[in-house]
């Protein structure tokens, strides 16, 4: 196969990628076409997980933000690999079924964790 060939058969990925990028260049400047710029104090002010911005960006934060972004990717992995290893179960067998077991065993015992440290009450 000569190179010419082999390069225009990414040929559809480069066109892809062009016309991406400027769906994406074009509603950028519709909306600020488009859009109202009333900009007030209350709207660029600093704005950080719930309250005002730090004074010092190295200021601790409390352990709930982690444990609840533990949470969030506890079962943003379970429902993504779950999809998959159900519809492949019966190609998989017996040692995919006790691989995914294994995974979900893990997976709750972080979420035991979280639970037994409070992540789940908010205050």
């Amino acid at each position: 196969m000569a190179p010419e060939e082999f390069l225009l058969n990414y040929l559809p990925i480069l066109v892809f990628l062009v016309i991406a990028f400027a769906i994406s260049v074009a509603m950028i400047v519709g909306s600020l076409i488009v859009g109202r710029q009333n900009p007030d104090p209350e709207k660029v002010s600093a704005y950080e997980c719930g309250f005002d911005a730090f004074s010092d960006a190295r200021t601790r934060f409390d352990v709930r933000f982690y444990l609840v972004t533990l949470l969030f990717i506890i079962f943003d992995l379970e429902i993504a690999f779950l999809f998959p290893w159900a519809v492949s179960l019966g190609k998989i067998g017996m040692f995919g079924f006790w691989s995914m077991v294994a995974f979900l065993a893990v997976l709750t015992i972080g979420f035991i964790y979280e639970w037994k440290k409070g992540a789940l009450e908010w205050e």
